[in-house]
């Protein structure tokens, strides 16, 4: 698939690490570095922008690394970014440790998948078929 993408940062566009990888990492464009104190959340520019084809989605997803080590999380997770939005990807991220992180310019925030998706039509009905799951929600099949 190819995906336009207007480059206004200071990086490299993202990549793929490995040939099997589903998502792209994600740069910060920053002019100095953010200091973000616990629970504190901010919105990293990223000095990029895409035109998808109709019929897909980029989803911005946090980087497992940066959540488990630093306890930085990506708010909003995933976040979509539609197919006719073509302003600049911004990254909405979150100090969730009881640290200091420091994020500096040109570190990797977070991933981003493209994905295909669908459009539902909705048919309104008075019933809907029987399953076997029924109406059971949260927790309905128990711990083990």
């Amino acid at each position: 698939m190819k995906v336009k993408i207007v480059n206004h940062s200071t990086h490299a566009l993202p990549e793929y690490k490995t040939k099997a990888s589903a998502g792209m990492d994600i740069r910060a464009n920053l002019e100095q570095t953010v200091i973000l104190k616990p629970l504190e959340r901010i919105l990293i520019p990223t000095g990029l922008y895409i035109e998808l084809p109709v019929g897909y989605e980029a989803q911005i997803r946090p980087r497992s690394g940066l959540a488990l080590n630093e306890g930085l999380g990506i708010l909003n997770s995933p976040g979509t970014i539609d197919a006719d939005y073509r302003g600049e990807i911004g990254v909405i991220v979150v100090n969730l440790s009881n640290n200091v992180i420091k994020i500096e310019n040109g570190e990797r925030i977070c991933q981003m998948v493209i994905n295909k998706v669908e459009q539902a039509e909705w048919i309104e009905v008075e019933t809907l078929d029987e399953s076997e799951r029924g109406t059971g929600g949260f927790g309905h099949t128990g711990k083990n």
